[in-house]
């Protein structure tokens, strides 16, 4: 396994593999779950080659101290793509992705603009920005990102739509935890009595789209009033946000017919982590 922290040596690497190998590209923020490993899983099983990127991007912090806290595990990292029998890990420095002088930004228009757009101003800018900069350097055929952040995928499916980039953008299901909560770099984070509490998150959701089977003329307005009042119960907890949106624009639904998805953002305690499920059809619940 190569380990390339300079741009040129990334570079030099991937210069003969591109011609006559399918090359699969997994970007991380490093911190690596079971979440993570399951994309580079699929890639292996996809392509020949496996590319996995591992940088925590400061473009994409809407807070400094949210920046400061994330969990950097390099030596951990690295020591569990050698067991994926990964190709190529690239791990660059800011200064190598943002060098002095970097001013170009990158916006996809509409789908930024609610759920986690709302209330991150910045966030899928600077999330377009490195993806962006990232396929150029890595030229993949196959790119890899979990549905749990669900609104980031769109973002990215957009762009390389809109930008014509000759990349195939693979949607991957959520991994969670037996009791159902989504893994997340952030779960640890979490206290034992705030984990517990975060459980509730997938509950909740599974809980408003079980409500479609038994009730008619379901209302928005009671569904979101469940989930908040559950999640809130306590008042150590905050919602951020819960919505019903279509699944391909993310536009938010007037009345609560499938095909829905429910997305939600959530404090526990001072760590918001984000969720969905979509309902497809009354009896058909995906999300995990």
């Amino acid at each position: 396994m190569l380990i390339a922290k300079k741009i040129i040596d990334l570079q030099n690497f991937l210069k003969n593999k591109r011609a006559h190998h399918s090359l699969g590209f997994v970007p991380t923020m490093g911190d690596l779950h079971e979440g993570h490993l399951s994309l580079v899983k699929r890639s292996k099983k996809e392509n020949i080659f496996t590319a996995v990127s591992i940088f925590v991007n400061p473009k994409q912090f809407d807070c400094k101290e949210d920046f400061k806290k994330y969990k950097r595990n390099e030596s951990k990292d690295i020591e569990k793509l050698r067991k994926e029998n990964v190709d190529l890990v690239f791990l660059p420095s800011a200064q190598e992705i943002y060098p002095k002088g970097f001013q170009t930004s990158v916006e996809v228009g509409g789908l930024t603009k609610n759920l986690c757009g709302t209330f991150r101003p910045g966030h899928f800018k600077g999330v377009a920005a490195i993806v962006l900069k990232l396929f150029n350097l890595v030229q993949p055929d196959k790119a890899y990102f979990g549905l749990k952040d669900v609104q980031q995928v769109k973002v990215v499916e957009q762009m390389v739509k809109d930008l014509n980039l000759p990349i195939h953008v693979i949607p991957c299901p959520i991994v969670r935890e037996q009791n159902g909560l989504a893994l997340s770099s952030r779960n640890s984070r979490l206290s034992s009595e705030e984990y517990f509490r975060a459980t509730k998150i997938f509950f909740s959701l599974r809980v408003c789209a079980d409500l479609l089977k038994s009730r008619r003329n379901l209302s928005l307005k009671f569904v979101r009033e469940y989930f908040r009042n559950h999640l809130e119960l306590q008042g150590r907890d905050k919602v951020e946000y819960f919505e019903a949106v279509d699944p391909e624009t993310l536009v938010f639904l007037k009345k609560l017919k499938p095909p829905i998805l429910f997305a939600a953002a959530v404090w526990i305690g001072k760590t918001r982590l984000i969720d969905n499920v979509l309902v497809l059809k009354p009896h058909h619940v995906y999300g995990g």
